[in-house]
């Protein structure tokens, strides 16, 4: 049997996958059967009853395993939970000194990786599989990765996923393995992966108010813009938009994005301005490097603050808009309110000296959570000043328009009635919804039966929910309360569980949930 010699016990390997797909199954059973036979406790998820109890146990599966291997076709890459998964992998490995042990297997399929896997799995090797000509060979490789040895001579391709982010678009089109995918049914508009971002170039984006809202902040180069909404609800795509708007009107532009900060990242106030500065020193190609400059006598602060300064704006010679998308992540560090503290000094600095360096500079923020709930003195907060771009799901008028732009899969204005009481306004469902039916080919009553399964349309997400919840037994018994049709008990879950994107309302005593199917599919599994 193999074992952790340090702590005498089985090695176990925990397969992630995504379920019904034949190449995924197959890379699946066969590392199965050879893991096994080699003594090593797999563990994969093969529940049949979906429930609180089963979103634990996959959590903790995760985290107790020696090395996690999620399975990464073109189809998986775009699911919730594998992405779900990986996060978690990530974040114990990051708490338990690299356990689990993350070993990415591409099933055929070579193109970059959405977020969040590319954030977590692009610095890493990975291990093709294309047909079964490579069981062996990846069967191999697998086994020497887990007793942690480099082969000298690989018997299966292992490629470095970093340069893959930025094969264009051509290239990938070209690979073999994705020439071999079928073509994409001839509809109006040409269909496109849901998930994440919508790219810029996307004949699917939804104009909002709040586009046009931002593109006049950005042109006057305000100060502080601040884009609210909950999950999955466009803020990342209409920052992005943002950004663009701003290089083509000559500005220089970085992102950071807070999800891909690890652990040692947000250790302490010191180590995160350091990796801010690192990112926004490569991004903008500044010649001086934060190291270089940065004083240990000085504070975190006073270090960071010199060098934004000095080595950024002075030398940049155009405005600087930096966009900080998912900010909620710094809400719950111990040094979160000092950091947001410093962006809002920087804002008094330039209404006080408006030809001072500070005025070069927009921050972007992108967020999902309230603030005043982690923030205690708003006199310190950025959030409570500035532009606020709130994003709205889509209207009636917005759905009939991208149903018309799928070729029109919901044929009459009774079965977008039909569609819209499932999903009501909800950005990425109804993205999703008329994807599918679209690709598929199917009509609105079988769009019906299967929105709510677990195996459905929109299994992946509303697991990822259950999952989610599962985490926190408190908002868990606060659902439950809503299902049974009472309000939200406090206003802390309320806003909690808004800025999860689960419920909708002004208040907690007119919550409800954000649309129709996260409510059915819950009642089930929360209180059948």
């Amino acid at each position: 049997m193999a074992t952790d010699h340090n702590a005498g016990e089985a090695i176990r390997v925990a397969l992630l996958y995504k379920r019904h797909l034949p190449d995924d199954q197959h890379v699946l059973e066969l590392l199965e059967k050879e893991l096994t036979q080699h003594g090593y406790q797999v563990w994969i998820d093969r529940h049949l009853i979906l429930g609180v109890q089963w979103a634990k146990e996959i959590e903790q599966q995760i985290r107790t395993a020696h090395a996690a291997i999620p399975l990464i076709s073109e189809e998986a890459a775009r699911s919730e939970m594998i992405g779900f998964e990986v996060e978690n992998a990530h974040e114990a490995a990051q708490q338990q000194q690299g356990r689990p042990r993350l070993l990415p297997i591409r099933i055929r399929y070579a193109g970059p990786l959405p977020e969040p896997l590319s954030g977590i799995l692009d610095p890493i090797q990975y291990v093709q599989w294309d047909n079964p000509k490579d069981d062996p060979r990846v069967v191999s490789e697998v086994l020497a990765a887990l007793k942690g040895l480099t082969p000298a001579r690989p018997s299966v391709r292992i490629v470095p996923t970093k340069g893959l982010r930025l094969m264009p678009r051509a290239q990938v089109q070209n690979h073999p393995v994705a020439a071999s995918k079928p073509a994409t049914p001839s509809i109006p508009l040409p269909l496109e992966p849901i998930g994440g971002a919508v790219p810029l170039q996307s004949e699917y984006y939804v104009v909002r108010s709040a586009d046009a809202e931002l593109r006049t902040a950005v042109a006057r180069y305000d100060s502080i813009i601040l884009i609210k909404g909950g999950r999955q609800i466009g803020k990342t795509s209409l920052l992005a938009r943002g950004l663009q708007l701003a290089r083509e009107r000559g500005a220089k532009v970085a992102l950071t994005d807070f999800q891909k900060f690890n652990a040692s990242n947000l250790e302490t106030v010191g180590n995160f301005y350091l990796s801010l500065a690192e990112s926004l020193a490569d991004q903008l190609e500044i010649p001086t490097l934060p190291a270089d400059v940065w004083d240990e006598r000085r504070g975190p602060n006073v270090n960071f603050e010199r060098y934004i300064r000095r080595e950024v704006l002075a030398k940049l010679n155009a405005p600087l808009v930096w966009g900080l998308d998912e900010v909620d992540r710094l809400f719950t560090c111990s040094y979160g309110s000092e950091v947001f503290g410093l962006f809002r000094s920087w804002h008094n600095e330039r209404a006080l000296d408006p030809s001072g360096p500070w005025a070069g500079l927009t921050l972007a923020i992108a967020y999902a959570t309230e603030a005043h709930l982690f923030i205690t003195d708003m006199n310190q907060s950025p959030f409570n000043i500035g532009t606020r771009l709130v994003l709205e799901d889509f209207t009636p008028e917005q759905v009939a328009d991208l149903n018309r732009r799928h070729g029109q899969p919901l044929g009459d204005p009774g079965e977008l009635d039909r569609f819209q009481r499932v999903v009501d306004g909800h950005p990425f469902l109804v993205r999703r919804g008329l994807h599918e039916m679209a690709s598929r080919k199917i009509g609105i009553a079988a769009f019906e039966a299967q929105a709510d399964r677990d195996e459905g349309i929109f299994g992946d997400h509303l697991r990822r929910i259950l999952v989610l919840l599962a985490k926190d037994p408190v908002l868990t018994d606060v659902v439950k309360t809503l299902l049974q049709g009472q309000p939200c008990p406090t206003h802390e879950s309320f806003f909690r569980l808004r800025s999860a994107g689960v419920i909708k309302g002004g208040s907690q005593t007119d919550s409800q949930f954000r649309c129709q199917l996260y409510a059915t599919y819950l009642k089930r599994h929360l209180l059948g």
